[in-house]
């Protein structure tokens, strides 16, 4: 792996004299007030524009400002006519196309494939601010709006969409983005190296058909070049070390039969020592074996028209994809479409600490655009007083796609500029109180964890540094971690510092002092995790560990929290109908949250994403994680919408309006004994009769409606999903926090029996129940709903 040029070593482009703009211009009059003509690249986004590095935008403009770049902004335009790319007139260098923090059909959709009757990204979260595959539609109209002009496409929906992909809205397999949208190029994966590199070329007069070099890249080939070998996908085997074959002809040293070496007795032999006269011993020598080029090799995917026929190659692909996914061994990858092969280069060198500070550091409002004036939009308001740490996640939970769009390499921040943000958000951020809500990235707890050793890194193939089992060779210190903390909490200004990423408590078990530190200083009453399944079968074609994990981290957990005085509780996520499900699977998971007494008031049913591993098991029925072949391992898939129902039904048991399906279920099942009033016992045999003129069905009543209806209505609302903002670059199964640091699946609201704990964090709803545990009496219940946790 090369050794990158820094973000901070490019001579600044000649427009850099114009200096820094209090925001990047998204009209014609901030053009006239910063003294422009025009800009040199316009970046246009399905998101409003915050200048805050938690979005893409922001983070990529600001970044290309500090390069010398006049960059201005086109945010949710109306993309109905070409029109409303006109504002800032004609790039002079291109335009750079995202869908936003947010793939625009998770942004759109719920699991269910039912519209979202809003948009956290949008000012008073209105819904359909951007249209349904966002990139398609404004690379369209960019092109139509100036002819000619480059057009680079990016962000978390073309990252997951570069090869061949199947699309759960259509539930077919779609081609690469590059060549339904006729891009000049796609960049994938986190942009800046890529970004600043591409810019700069074109800047000093390169053409960008020239440009085809750059890791972190696709684009599109008539032919291929000369001087390297091409390698078939079929030909790789699965990861991880493969011990080398005995070789007959080698000449060294081993024992034979009789216990004399093999180069003694080739030499014996060489000598004619106990030959027949007449008799001449013939030696073979071994040709030297040429090691590959790996850096003129490229691997050869099925082609589109293959895969789209046999789901089996399909599932192949993924997981060849996957397995050339680390930026040290990652080789080219080719597909072919048609006429054209589209040409993935390998990932981008993750950046230094040097280059996160840099990135971070840059010049942001850290507050919406003017235009919006006082509108609120969602996504700000989750993470206005929030600071994002590091990037990446090595966790490779199948369903999430931080993985395929970050890397498994954290890249994190120094403290110091760590710090200074904290004290930004103290003296900048309006309506500042003193309480940071977060303090994290796609997990909280992997700050500064990495491979024991940079070769091993390099080499490495595994989907996952955390499963089955924690590599021995992961370093699982969090005293860095820790030591932020202390520090952070020494801030004047600064009251408390909240958690609101997911633990990894895989992790955290690890270092019993991190779970003291976090339990005692940094929970308020609720902590969330995502165990996500209670079932070994289920979990392992998730990557997540196994419950046994989870227990140790409860008891960890309840100790601390007791030695504190504190009365906390943890709030576990879980998903329905992930592939490798059955129907026995969510029965037992039902029995184990009424075990615990968990009651969950939204659920998030599996949304099968681009490129995630879980998606190709959904397509193909097929287990990505070993080797595919026809007649490897199938993997159930409960796809049919009834089934996906009940799943959800199971989880939710303690909801009246699905007792009818359950029973149902629980009899063809045959386990009747699970029917009745007892301890024992999951649901009644009996149905609550509701007033006729007003059925409470998911939280909304409804006129008319019998308590059988009510219970046909199955297992509730979607889960509402986007409680809000993102981090620029990465997502996974649904909303949340997405993009270049956070991404969280869709919430499931957290209940419980008796009285909210008192808390200043997001509190979960509460259902009238018996209570589990004694509540302080002055607890007093906020109505809010916690987020969904990183996986």
């Amino acid at each position: 792996m090369e050794t990158p040029r820094l973000l901070s070593a490019y001579r600044p482009y000649w427009a850099k004299r114009f200096g820094t703009a209090p925001m990047l211009p998204m009209s014609r009059a901030e053009m006239d007030a910063l003294g422009w003509d025009s800009c040199d690249i316009i970046l246009v986004t399905g998101d409003a524009y915050i200048d805050h590095p938690s979005f893409g935008m922001a983070l990529v403009g600001r970044l290309l400002e500090a390069q010398g770049f006049r960059v201005g902004i086109i945010a949710q335009p109306d993309w109905h006519s070409a029109d409303p790319f006109r504002v800032l007139g004609k790039p002079n260098l291109y335009f750079g196309i995202t869908a936003g923090n947010m793939d625009s059909m998770v942004n759109h959709y719920t699991a269910d494939r039912k519209i979202r009757s809003d948009d956290a990204y949008t000012p008073n979260a209105v819904a359909g601010r951007r249209p349904d595959r966002a990139i398609l539609v404004y690379s369209q109209r960019c092109r139509e709006a100036f002819p000619g002009v480059p057009l680079i496409i990016g962000s978390i929906e073309a990252s997951l969409r570069r090869i061949a992909h199947y699309d759960y809205w259509s539930d077919k397999v779609r081609r690469s983005v590059l060549i339904d949208s006729k891009a000049d190029l796609l960049i994938y994966g986190n942009a800046e190296r890529a970004l600043v590199e591409i810019s700069h070329r074109l800047g000093r007069g390169e053409s960008v058909s020239e440009i085809n070099d750059v890791r972190g890249t696709a684009f599109l080939r008539k032919q291929l070049p000369e001087g390297w070998e091409e390698v078939a996908s079929t030909a790789l085997d699965r990861p991880g070390k493969v011990e080398e074959q005995i070789d007959p002809y080698a000449m060294e040293p081993a024992m034979d039969k009789t216990g004399a070496s093999c180069a003694s007795t080739a030499a014996a032999a060489a000598n004619n020592d106990g030959l027949a006269p007449g008799v001449q011993a013939i030696t073979i020598v071994r040709k030297p074996k040429v090691k590959a080029d790996r850096s003129r090799q490229f691997i050869r995917l099925p082609a589109y028209e293959e895969v789209v026929q046999d789901a089996v190659l399909y599932a192949h692909a993924s997981r060849v994809l996957h397995l050339e996914a680390n930026p040290g061994n990652a080789r080219v990858l080719v597909q072919r479409h048609g006429d054209r092969e589209v040409w993935l280069n390998p990932p981008p060198i993750p950046l230094t600490t040097r280059e996160m500070d840099y990135v971070y550091d840059l010049s942001y409002a850290r507050s919406p655009h003017p235009a919006y004036q006082k509108e609120r939009i969602p996504a700000w308001e989750m993470i206005r007083f929030s600071v994002n740490i590091m990037r990446g996640c090595f966790g490779g939970c199948t369903f999430c796609s931080i993985t395929e769009h970050e890397g498994r390499i954290i890249q994190s921040r120094s403290e110091a500029s760590i710090l200074k943000e904290l004290e930004e958000v103290r003296d900048k951020v309006e309506g500042f109180t003193g309480t940071i809500s977060d303090l994290g990235g796609p997990t909280a707890n992997m700050y500064r964890l990495a491979c024991k050793s940079e070769q091993i890194e390099k080499s490495c193939r595994k989907l996952s540094c955390v499963f089955p089992g924690i590599c021995e060779n992961l370093n699982t210190d969090h005293s860095h971690l820790i030591q932020l903390y202390r520090k952070a909490r020494a801030i004047p200004g600064i009251k408390r510092i909240q958690i609101g990423s997911g633990l990894r408590y895989d992790l955290a078990v690890k270092s019993p002092e991190y779970v003291k530190e976090l339990v005692q200083h940094h929970v308020g009453g609720y902590l969330k995790i995502a165990p996500e399944h209670s079932e070994e079968n289920v979990l392992n074609k998730m990557m997540k560990p196994a419950m046994t994990a989870y227990d140790e981290f409860k008891a960890m957990f309840e100790q601390f929290s007791r030695e504190a005085g504190k009365e906390q509780y943890l709030i576990p996520y879980f998903i329905a109908a992930h592939p490798g499900t059955t129907d026995e699977d969510m029965l037992n998971l039902a029995l184990w949250l009424k075990r615990y007494d968990f009651k969950l008031d939204q659920v998030q049913t599996f949304t099968p994403t681009p490129m995630a591993m879980a998606t190709a098991m959904y397509h193909s029925g097929k287990n990505p994680l070993r080797k595919v072949t026809h007649d490897s391992e199938e993997v159930p898939v409960p796809k049919a919408g009834s089934v996906r129902r009940l799943h959800k039904a199971f989880i939710r048991y303690h909801d009246p309006n699905n007792w009818p399906m359950l029973r149902e279920a629980l009899k063809r099942m045959g386990r009747e004994d699970l029917i009745g009033s007892g301890k024992k016992h999951l649901i009644p045999a009996w149905q609550p009769i509701a007033p006729r003129d007003a059925v409470l069905v998911n939280g909304s009543r409804r006129g008319g409606a019998d308590s059988a209806a009510a219970g046909r209505a199955g297992a509730g609302r979607q889960g509402a999903g986007r409680q809000g903002a993102g981090r620029a670059g990465a997502g996974n199964n649904s909303a949340g926090k997405s993009a270049a640091g956070r991404s969280s699946s869709a919430n499931a609201a957290f209940t419980r029996g008796g009285k909210t704990g008192s808390s200043s964090s997001p509190q979960p709803a509460v259902r009238p129940a018996r209570p589990a545990h004694p509540r302080p009496a002055s607890s007093k219940p906020s109505g809010k709903k916690p987020g969904r946790p990183q996986r």
